[in-house]
């Protein structure tokens, strides 16, 4: 392949990283707060900036990560916040993709803790077994008339 295919791939590439951010991002920033009457994007929980994809291989296959920020530094909902968007992410993406979803970096006491738990399948898993607990996901995730 000569190098002007191959900086039409990366611009063509770079492109679709763009636009799946975009859709990304659309899907998560109406997700409603589990404890207000506002959306995530409404609180500032999540931000455009927040998402971010970039390739993992040549056959379309995406790394997605989501960057939030809590209400409060002491946030007891942010694992919840980070289950909404991660479900929300996996009922609607229809491509390969590895999501990764963290606390923005000094905006919450325990994130290192909540990074760990929002980002293990066995614990995600175990999480939405609990009726109740899918409830409250589901209601949060679910589409605005």
């Amino acid at each position: 392949m000569c190098e002007a295919e191959d900086n039409f791939d990366i611009a063509v590439e770079a492109d679709e990283c763009v636009l799946l951010a975009a859709d990304v991002f659309d899907l998560i920033r109406n997700i409603q707060d589990p404890e207000k009457p506002d959306t995530l994007e409404e609180l500032q929980v999540v931000y455009e900036k927040g998402v971010t994809v970039t390739p993992l291989s040549e056959d379309g296959d995406y790394n997605i990560r989501i960057e939030f920020v809590p209400t409060v530094p002491h946030c007891s909902l942010a694992t919840l916040i980070g289950l909404c968007v991660r479900t929300k992410l996996e009922q609607n993406l229809n491509r390969n993709y590895k999501l990764e979803i963290y606390i923005r970096e000094g905006t919450h006491t325990t994130a290192a803790e909540i990074n760990k738990q929002i980002n293990d399948k066995e614990r995600i898993a175990a999480a939405m077994e609990n009726p109740s607990l899918k409830e409250t996901v589901d209601k949060c995730i679910m589409e605005p008339f």
